[in-house]
Parts: structure tokens; C-alpha cells; sequence
């Protein structure tokens, strides 16, 4: 493992976790009640916004995880709202969380500063969703400009993540099955957890040994495939990135 992959590793649960925060808070439940969707539909329309006025199957290729029929009737759902404006006031609500939530973290500006020339770093590839959201300015204030850069951290391994389980032969709900996640905005869930979440119809399969091997695979490959952007990182800020990440919030 080389040092960038081991750094990817150390860093992927609490960004995990706090990149994607604002999607089940306080400020994104406002703007639904501010824009009369739904709360998946506006996640859609919001996380997914910088892929244009798109067809719900181009959603779907980008986000992976969900149900083909689900994705399509939330997607639909939000199309009263045009997509630049709710990239604006999806990208507002992650910034006022991030406020809200990071405003007392001492190291806010400087953890911004080690992920900036990360995601600077960050090959596209395989990765729409961060593609897009990459193009969106950044905040000047450091607790909200941390707040989107975890997020944009986020999205490129959820890219990369779906790339590689689609690699390993897996489907994504094995791939969602599979794993005790703690890189989620649940924090840690069960495989069936996060399946309800995802809205993945009942009963579930249970998959052998050799599906679980597959999945650890998909996760190792993911790290590798992480670590080209954290090379960007010399060793002493590899290190102080992880100790800063451990710390916020």
C-alpha cells in the first residue's frame, strides 16, 4: 500500500461521514419545506443538479446505488426546480451546515487548505458527480469552504467506489449489502440498513463468501484509486491531514 493509498484509507470514514452531513440536516430539511419537495427528491436534484437537465437514466449512471425506479421518480419530482438553482441552494445548505457544525473546529481553515490541492489533484475520471460539483466556487469563510471540499472529497470516492464495485462483478445492492458502512451520513449502518435507505426493495438476497471477498476487493481497489489525488500530499501533511480529519467536529 503506498503512502497516498494509506492516506485515502485513514480519511474515508469521518469524510465520509461529514462531506455528506448537510444531505440529512437541519438546513437541507428547511429547504424543503422552502421549495415544497420532497426530501429525496430535492437530494437528487440538489446533489445531482451539476450533470444539467439530464434524463433520470444519466442520474442513475452517476449516483449507482439507488433503484432505477426510484432514482427516475425523484428525479421527475424535482423538475419544478431548475437544476442551477437548486445546485445553489443545495451547495447554501452545505455551506450553512458546515457553519453550524464546523464554526468552533480550530482547524477548519488549515484541514481546507490540505484538501484543497486534493480535490485540485483529482482526476475526473470515473467521477461525474465531483466533476460537476468541482466547478462550483468555493465559499471564502473556512468552516463552509471545509464543508464543500469534504463533500467534493466524498463524491470522488463515491465515483470511484461504484467504479470499482461494478469492476469486482458485484451489483449495487451486493455492493450496499455487504458492508457495515461508516462512511455514510448515517454514520455506521448495516448492509440492510443502508439498503431500506436506499429504498431497495425487500426481500434481500444473502450472498455467499466469495461475494464478501469480492466486496473487501471493491473496497481495496477503491483506496487505490483514491490515492493519486492524495499525492498531491507530502508526508507531513498526509499526517496532519488524517490528525485534522480525526478532530473536526
Amino acid at each position: 500500500m503506498t503512502d497516498a493509498q494509506a492516506t485515502a484509507a485513514a480519511v474515508k470514514g469521518r469524510i465520509g461521514v461529514l462531506g455528506g452531513g448537510f444531505m440529512i440536516s437541519r438546513e437541507a430539511k428547511a429547504l424543503c419545506e422552502s421549495t415544497g419537495l420532497g426530501a429525496r427528491a430535492l437530494y437528487f436534484r440538489g446533489r445531482c443538479g451539476v450533470l444539467g437537465e439530464v434524463d433520470a437514466d444519466v442520474v442513475l449512471a452517476a449516483t449507482v446505488f439507488f433503484p432505477a425506479e426510484h432514482v427516475r421518480e425523484n428525479w421527475e419530482a424535482g423538475r419544478s426546480l431548475p437544476v442551477d438553482k437548486a445546485v445553489e441552494l443545495y451547495a447554501g445548505a452545505c455551506h450553512d451546515w458546515g457553519r453550524r457544525r464546523l464554526g468552533g473546529f480550530d482547524g477548519a481553515a488549515r484541514l481546507a487548505e490540505l484538501l484543497e490541492p486534493v480535490v485540485d489533484n483529482a482526476d475526473v475520471l470515473g467521477a461525474p458527480i465531483f466533476a460537476g460539483w468541482r466547478s462550483v466556487p468555493l465559499p471564502g469563510d473556512a468552516p463552509a469552504r471545509l464543508a464543500q471540499l469534504m463533500h467534493l472529497v466524498r463524491e470522488l470516492r463515491g465515483g470511484l467506489h461504484a467504479v470499482a464495485v461494478l469492476a469486482a462483478g458485484l451489483s449495487p445492492l451486493e455492493a450496499t449489502l455487504l458492508a457495515a458502512h461508516d462512511g455514510t451520513p448515517l454514520g455506521r449502518s448495516s448492509g440492510e440498513t443502508m439498503a431500506r435507505f436506499f429504498e431497495w426493495p425487500e426481500p434481500y438476497p444473502a450472498p455467499g463468501p466469495e461475494r464478501v471477498a469480492l466486496r473487501a476487493e471493491a473496497e481495496e481497489l477503491t483506496d487505490r484509486l483514491m490515492a493519486p489525488a492524495f499525492s498531491a500530499l507530502d508526508d507531513r501533511e498526509s499526517a496532519e491531514l488524517v490528525e485534522l480529519v480525526g478532530r473536526a467536529g
